[in-house]
């Protein structure tokens, strides 16, 4: 079946060059110019990595925290132990529970966009495994969303901490900020997105970990960044 693209995406597509790499700068600034959706739309960022995630010591799992936000509300779930959930409650998470709220997402309750949790409470949550784990939402030691300091990482996640994870292809997808972020600040979002997939290269990579990266917006066609400028402007720009 042929995909139907809006008039809008067809605008963009045409200021695009497939073989053209873009400045970062460029790519951000051509994105926030053209046609604009009835929506606030996402700003994404798609890392091609040369990794192969059948074997676990090229899979890539982490977490990073944009300094200038995410642009939205995440909804904050906590598993806890009993003595701790009245404490969280008060500390402004929109869910909190023990093994009730376990046995919840064992019957179907996914209206949330982060779990965290604390070690003492991974052997009851291992059991909705199988329901956490496609949905990207099973807590891990790597990304932080697993952790003894939960209280600091509520604080991190509201801020605007996210997790990222290879697919099956060795590529990563994130999002930077809102079109409505200035320039400026989704190009420290993205700055701040290479570091940490630098930071956390998997121990079974070898020779040429990057192969390319691509941002789009939630409606717009892909535009692939010129990688050297963006590891120039890495080296100099102050994530202010």
């Amino acid at each position: 079946m042929v995909k139907i693209r809006s008039r809008r995406f067809k605008i963009l597509q045409s200021q695009i060059s497939v073989e053209k790499m873009c400045e970062p700068i460029e790519a951000i600034n051509l994105l926030k110019s053209g046609p604009k959706a009835k929506f606030s739309e996402t700003f994404e960022v798609h890392c091609c990595l040369d990794l192969n995630t059948k074997y676990s010591d090229q899979q890539l799992r982490a977490s990073v925290v944009l300094p200038k936000g995410t642009g939205k509300r995440t909804k904050i779930a906590v598993i806890t132990n009993e003595a701790e959930v009245n404490k969280i409650k008060n500390f402004g998470v929109d869910i909190v529970g023990s093994k009730d709220l376990v046995e919840s997402i064992a019957n179907g309750f996914l209206e949330f966009d982060q779990l965290l949790t604390t070690p003492d409470m991974m052997p009851v949550i291992a059991k909705v495994g199988k329901i956490l784990g496609p949905r990207g939402l099973m807590p891990s030691p790597k990304s932080g969303s697993v952790t003894s300091d939960i209280y600091n990482a509520i604080q991190e996640f509201k801020k605007g901490k996210l997790e990222y994870r290879t697919d099956k292809s060795g590529i990563v997808h994130s999002i930077i900020g809102k079109i409505d972020f200035t320039a400026e600040d989704l190009l420290n979002n993205l700055i701040a997105i290479k570091k940490s997939i630098d930071q956390n290269r998997p121990n079974g990579a070898k020779g040429k970990y990057w192969k390319n990266m691509y941002l789009c917006t939630t409606m717009s066609p892909a535009i692939k960044i010129d990688f050297n400028k963006l590891q120039e402007l890495e080296k100099n720009y102050g994530q202010n």
